[in-house]
């Protein structure tokens, strides 16, 4: 067989559906001998696109079919291998096998680290690992290019280089000395150069015999050196054919050659950079490699079946023009800029987006075998998507796959070795014990029982390091009111205890990697029964994890346990876990790579957010910019220019709907670049679709609006408190309901896990430290400082707390010793400190600690509370509130504390505050004045007011049957607990006659 003179390079523009057409094509070209079909060869970019035509001849045949062989030559940046169908080709050619990419990343990355020991610049593995996978990709490009990276030492530019460049090109130069020598020992290659070799052996193969059947490349864009001669070969075969995807034909040449490459400056010798983000750059490169001009590309006579009008391609063309040439958009009749059949939806939030989404897939069911895919890069909007078409009971699982990082098995891996790397902190230990596949089966609900007790442990400032840290917890404590909590986690924990002892154990002594992989799979095994290893999810997990702990003694060194959960993050997050097949025939979510060469009666583009659609391009951080250029390497805005032919393709369905939201999860968003070139070009003929959005609102508005009014329950007498603290009488008062909730209810704020020290925790050990120190101490001022010191230096003092806190403790401190110094010289010590009394008043107990009660020189006695913030002002006292210390009088007066001999009548009320005032910490305040100056109330009648004060609320609330209004007082500060709980934002505020 000889060769065609003319190359059969063929274009199905994007208006058509590439499948459905290529199908109708091969089939009305050779499908009369149904043998003659099965020894036909059909190169496509790779597996996907493979499935997608391979549906699409189902859909065309009639009867039994014998597809001919659909062949994934590949695409390098995916990195695909090539399918076995072209080994046999391949066969006996000399090719070295390929390096399995675990083995080449581990060894890339210990690579790395010795590179950068070299240089003084020593890295963990984690860092390691991260900088292989991208030296990885690099290689990959030179090889793909088929650039020799020797090639580097050539070039003349390092006193162009900033110093960063100048060092991460001396890394890679030593790389490239070692790299091919490691590869050589083992009588391996690159993946990628074993591609071109086999690649280049098929092309050589069929210039010299051709096979037997017919060859259809369809719908490989790549711009690799290698892939294009196999393409150039096919196109000049007798029976073959080379099949483009929506090659732009409605160019001007002024328009075509605008796109570049550009000839050098005759005088700099350098060229113009080409506009790579063009969605037509790619395709331009490709026919410049195999040799043919864009007018030798003829139009594919066959169309799809459901395609668009062909103007459809005309306007997509002017739309992405070069920036340039977007002048003559000015000039563009109302029929070349028309996008009829396309709409833009523009909402406010990905969650509004996604179920808008949802609702328009969800309307294409309702007509009789139209279809419907969602196609974006945005994976969240995906899942988004998805969840909301559960609701009418349709399953549209992503295609395009999660990583493994985000899936159960991946997150379980992750989550236990964060738990070892941090020594079981209490955040890090729950995470990893209430995950979802940790004692999954009938112990689970046991497990998470006790699960849950220790939650409640763990509640506030971090416990000690480690399993033994978490010991501590289950250690009775004084006046414990968790007593009976800790006896029943005690009793559960040490079973818990013994499934993570052999993982500390690795992390703690710090062993290679393998020995930390391995410590993980098992223990992961036994918290899971394996369940981690189950189902299609696990199988992903397993795979990898074998692969890797096998790979792993060729690994980084010091890989200790800190840097394996961003390490285990990382390598998980590359792999792409696709749900099995058997989602909704008629409904698709589609990711970019997965929608290339497919179309559905609506494509629905959604995230159009500059960022998402186009994606950032990530750096090369081994081959600075200008290096890439000077090699011939792709620049950095390729990928936008194939985010580019990705959107073009996606607007030539039948019908349209491009999406995008105002902000993102955390802020505003910016349009994508396509989304405003086609709003700009479109002009007045941009059509907004807002019927969507509207459903949406119907769907989550209610249909009587009714907000909940200020709650005032009214309990029966019996159920009302006969004992009060001294410290929620204000409670009561200011917030009824608060108080109700509290004391009858039951119902008390947790803290958080692992939370920072809180001002109730700061206070609480002030006056631990200040009644260790009076009754242990004796007040001996030399022992005040070292017990502030011991409990700032323990386990559960914040670093940071510690740093802002310990110069105001200690110097507040100071002033509380010399005071006490100072009081005692005139007569005046301390009695009792950390005193419990109650009195039976006004028909209930009421009860308080009192800080400190002094014994004044006149006989009279002095109530003190420690303050470590401001004190109450005169104006609550005076309205009835903060009468904490006239309670307490009360108490005193009624003989109420433990030690008898302390009774009588309160002489002073002082709040002793550790907070500042003018230059210095630690001042006195007094609610009360013995002439009732400066608006306080008069010392002597303190108590009484207190006594009237109290008798009224219990008489409303505690005796009487008043009702636990809901915010009685909201002028009074008090705890904000409960506003939830009473839902005060559909109340507090409105008009009561509305």
């Amino acid at each position: 067989m000889g060769e065609r003179t003319k190359p059969a390079v063929y274009t199905i523009p994007a208006h058509r559906a590439f499948s459905d057409a290529l199908a109708a094509g091969i089939l009305a070209q050779h499908g009369r001998d149904p043998m003659g079909l099965a020894r036909g060869i059909v190169l496509v970019p790779n597996n996907r696109a493979a499935r997608s035509i391979s549906e699409a001849f189902v859909r065309r045949s009639e009867g039994g079919l014998l597809l001919p062989r659909l062949v994934p030559v590949g695409d390098p940046e995916l990195d695909e291998t090539l399918s076995s169908a072209l080994d046999p080709i391949g066969a006996g050619a000399g090719i070295p096998p390929a390096i399995s990419p675990m083995e080449r990343q581990m060894l890339l990355a210990k690579l790395v680290q010795y590179a950068r020991a070299r240089t003084g610049q020593a890295v963990d593995a984690a860092e390691a690992i991260r900088l292989a996978q991208a030296l990885a990709s690099t290689l990959d490009q030179l090889l793909i290019e088929q650039v020799d990276p020797r090639k580097i030492r050539d070039l003349d530019i390092a006193g162009e280089l900033s110093s960063h460049w100048q060092k991460s090109l001396q890394l890679f130069d030593i790389l490239l000395d070692i790299w091919p020598k490691m590869l050589a020992e083992r009588g391996m290659i690159d993946m990628a150069d074993r591609r071109n070799r086999l690649l280049a052996h098929v092309t050589s193969r069929w210039s010299e015999s051709p096979p037997p059947g017919f060859i259809v490349a369809a719908g490989i864009a790549t711009t690799a050196p290698a892939i294009a001669a196999l393409l150039r070969q096919v196109a000049r075969m007798e029976r073959g054919q080379v099949v483009l995807a929506d090659l732009d034909q409605n160019m001007t040449k002024e328009e075509w050659d605008a796109i570049g490459p550009f000839p050098p400056d005759p005088i700099t010798g350098r060229s113009r950079r080409p506009h790579e983000t063009h969605p037509q750059f790619g395709l331009k490169r490709l026919l410049d490699l195999m040799g043919v001009a864009r007018e030798e590309v003829a139009l594919w006579r066959w169309g799809g079946g459901h395609d668009a009008r062909a103007v459809r391609s005309r306007n997509i063309s002017h739309a992405m023009l070069v920036p340039h040439l977007t002048s003559k958009w000015r000039d563009l009749e109302t029929s070349e800029r028309s996008l009829a059949g396309v709409e833009a939806m523009e909402v406010a939030t990905p969650a509004k987006e996604a179920q808008a989404i949802a609702i328009a897939l969800r309307e294409v069911l309702e007509t009789p075998e139209r279809t419907a895919a969602l196609v974006t890069p945005d994976r969240a909007l995906a899942t988004r998507v998805a969840a909301h078409l559960k609701r009418w009971g349709v399953e549209a699982d992503d295609s395009a796959g999660q990583p493994l990082a985000r899936l159960p098995p991946g997150t379980l891996l992750v989550a236990l070795a964060e738990a070892a790397a941090e020594k079981f902190a209490p955040v890090a230990l729950l995470n990893l014990l209430k995950h979802p596949l940790v004692m999954r089966g009938e112990a689970r609900l046991d497990w998470l029982e006790n699960v849950r007790r220790l939650d409640l442990l763990l509640r506030g400032p971090r416990p000690p390091a480690g399993l033994a840290g978490i010991d501590t917890l289950m250690v009775p404590q004084d006046d414990d009111r968790l007593k009976r909590l800790r006896a029943d986690v005690a009793s559960w924990w040490p079973s818990a205890r013994t499934l993570l002892e052999p993982i500390e154990t690795v992390f703690e002594s710090g062993r290679d990697l393998a020995s930390l992989l391995a410590a993980l799979r098992r223990t992961a095994g036994e918290l899971s029964g394996d369940a981690v290893w189950a189902g299609h999810q696990g199988h992903a997990a397993a795979g990898f994890f074998a692969d890797m702990e096998a790979a792993a003694p060729l690994g980084p060194d010091n890989a200790d346990g800190k840097s394996l959960p961003a390490l285990l993050d990382r390598m998980l997050g590359q792999i792409a876990v696709r749900p099995p097949q058997g989602g909704h025939p008629r409904i698709a979510i589609l990711g970019l790579i997965e929608a290339q060469l497919q179309q559905a009666d609506l494509m629905i583009l959604g995230g159009l957010n500059e960022g998402t659609w186009p994606a950032i391009p990530a750096p090369d951080p081994w081959l600075a910019p200008r290096i890439r250029q000077e090699l011939g390497l792709p620049g950095l805005d390729r990928r936008i220019g194939i985010f580019a032919h990705d959107f073009a393709s996606g607007l030539g369905a039948p019908r349209v709907l491009i999406t995008r939201s105002r902000r993102d999860a955390s802020a505003p968003a910016v349009a994508s670049r396509f989304w405003l070139r086609l709003k700009a070009m479109a002009g007045p003929q941009w059509k907004e679709a807002e019927r969507y959005v509207a459903l949406g609102r119907e769907l989550d508005s209610a249909e009587e609006y009714a907000p909940a009014s200020q709650p005032s329950p009214s309990p029966p007498l019996a159920l009302r408190p006969r004992k009060i603290a001294v410290t929620d009488v204000d409670r009561l008062k200011a917030d009824p309901y608060a108080f109700y909730a509290r004391k009858i209810l039951g119902l008390s704020t947790l803290d958080p896990v692992d939370a920072d020290p809180s001002a109730a925790w700061r206070g609480t050990e002030v006056h631990r430290i200040l009644q260790h120190w009076a009754e242990q101490d004796k007040c001996d001022p030399d022992r005040l400082e070292q017990r502030a010191r011991d409990m700032l230096a323990r386990a559960d003092a914040h670093p940071l707390m510690r740093a802002f806190w310990q110069p105001r403790l200690l110097a507040a401190i100071h002033w509380i010793g010399a005071q006490v110094i100072e009081d005692t010289a005139l007569g005046r010590r301390i009695a009792l400190v950390e005193a419990r009394g109650e009195a039976a008043l006004a028909g209930v107990t009421i009860h308080g600690t009192a800080d400190r009660i002094d014994r004044l020189p006149d006989g009279s006695w002095a109530i003190v509370d420690y303050k470590t913030g401001k004190p109450p002002r005169a104006k609550q006292v005076q309205a009835g509130f903060a009468m904490q210390l006239g309670l307490l009088g009360l108490i005193l007066e009624h003989g109420g504390f433990a030690d008898r001999n302390v009774t009588g009548v309160a002489g002073e009320f002082e709040y002793w505050s550790l907070g500042k005032k003018g230059d210095s910490f630690g001042y006195r305040e007094s609610p009360a004045d013995l002439a009732g100056k400066r608006g306080k109330i008069i010392t002597a009648e303190f108590t009484g007011e207190a006594l009237a004060e109290f008798s009224e609320a219990a008489s409303k609330w505690l005796t009487g049957m008043e009702a636990y209004t809901a915010k009685l007082h909201p002028e009074i500060p008090t705890y904000a607990d409960y506003d939830q709980l009473m839902r005060l934002e559909e109340w507090y505020g409105r008009d009561k006659n509305v």
